[in-house]
């Protein structure tokens, strides 16, 4: 029986990881996790924040993932959304498609779709 969930995955380039810590770090605040050593290796990075966790990992030849997506809940989609225009980062508001839900997606640096909901 399923009891919760660990981690979600997403992919990156290889030797992209600054660009990574900019936008997961930078941008949405979260905390970088040191990865296992033989892990490392591989590259990538992982992050977490609150009981959200989101590891990137190398794939290649690499291909964002543009319908699935990791959802992550903000305490201020308002602000957040600001913070990523501000940055550079198109966001799409989807408030009315589930009724009483604030969200908005937008993409990573690597064209990975990424979804805010007001937590």
């Amino acid at each position: 029986m399923i009891t919760g969930l660990d981690h979600v995955q997403v992919a990156m380039p290889r030797g992209a990881e600054g660009a990574a810590r900019a936008f997961y770090a930078g941008l949405l605040g979260m905390t970088e996790l040191p990865k296992p050593p033989v892990l490392a290796a591989r590259g990538g990075c992982w992050f977490t924040s609150g009981a959200a966790v989101v590891h990137l990992g190398v794939e290649e030849p690499f291909s964002p993932a543009r319908k699935a997506h990791p959802a992550l809940l903000a305490e201020d989609i308002g602000a957040l959304q600001a913070a990523l225009t501000a940055a550079g980062y198109a966001c799409a508001r989807s408030d009315e498609e589930i009724p009483g839900v604030r969200r908005f997606h937008t993409h990573d640096p690597f064209g990975n779709r990424v979804e805010f909901q007001q937590a």
